[in-house]
């Protein structure tokens, strides 16, 4: 049995792990017979997450699978046995969650998206799509470790630009939208950091920045197909799908301490023109041309 630790809210993670038990059976699991996956949604809350993690160890589960920094961290301490597969996460050698790439030790393995490696490039989409931004918003969870570092390449780039940073931090989900509020007409455009609790209030945080009327930039397609402007990031459910080949490897007796952390070789922008429409952007015709996904 699979135990799987949803970082995000049932809708967003569903498709996820559909693709991670799909790509398992087409590996020659049999499902129901020797392949069952409990999915538990921890709604973006780290708290949540650790309950499922020590409810999975009490049964016990023979893997678990999670994505996202915090919830491999929880996954980790709950125990040192059981094998763990993350599908995402931002940092796992700078949080501790592996030793090294190469050598990832222990119990765990799984995918890095390479968070902090690809803010650069999500600043210079952002000027590519507002050339003429002096002023960037950037919202985080102060309690998601990965929020430091991604902050950090967000204002060192910002910088290279010669645009300023205004930060705002955020431990609940209902502080986000406020937030947005708060930087109306302090900042051009928003970055905001990758967090499962954002998935939660969505909708809220869509429906404020085009109030508001910023771009909003992302690193979730997911996002964007829910309202959000632009996003530029790894495809998650490809990188469930490769999880489920690494999940096949430590059930059919690998070490997850063997396997080395890999990391996306495809990262795609994706840009929602009824978004850029409700605020009264125009995106310009070579950036739609380099988009993989424009949603109309």
């Amino acid at each position: 049995m699979i135990g799987f630790i949803g970082p995000n809210t049932e809708e967003i993670d569903r498709p996820r792990i559909d693709a991670f038990s799909e790509r398992l059976s087409n590996l020659g699991w049999v499902k129901g017979r020797d392949l069952v996956v409990d999915a538990r949604f921890s709604d973006g809350q780290t708290e949540l997450a650790g309950e499922i993690a020590m409810a999975f160890v009490q049964r016990p589960v023979d893997l678990i699978l999670t994505a996202g920094d915090a919830q491999v961290g929880v996954a980790k301490r709950a125990t040192s046995a059981i094998p763990i597969v993350f599908a995402a996460t931002g940092d796992p050698v700078g949080n501790g969650l592996v030793e090294s790439l190469s050598h990832p030790g222990g119990n765990v393995t799984g995918q890095s998206i390479l968070l902090t490696d690809s803010v650069g490039k999500r600043i210079d989409l952002l000027r590519d799509l507002l050339p003429g931004f002096h002023r960037l918003g950037l919202i985080g969870n102060i309690a998601n470790i990965s929020t430091g570092p991604e902050w950090k390449a967000a204002q060192a780039q910002a910088r290279a630009l010669g645009a300023e940073t205004v930060t705002f931090g955020f431990s609940r989900a209902e502080d986000i939208a406020a937030a947005i509020a708060e930087l109306k007409g302090q900042v051009d455009a928003l970055y905001v950091c990758q967090d499962p609790l954002i998935s939660s209030v969505l909708g809220e945080i869509n429906a404020s920045a085009i109030e508001a009327r910023l771009p909003a930039m992302f690193s979730v397609s997911q996002w964007v197909e829910r309202g959000g402007l632009v996003s530029y990031g790894p495809d998650f459910v490809k990188m469930y799908r490769r999880a489920a080949e690494m999940a096949d490897k430590i059930l059919r007796g690998a070490k997850p301490a063997d396997i080395p952390v890999e990391q996306p070789t495809e990262f795609n922008l994706a840009i929602n023109l009824k978004t850029a429409k409700a605020i009264g952007l125009n995106p310009p015709a070579t950036l739609l041309a380099r988009a993989d996904q424009v949603i109309e």
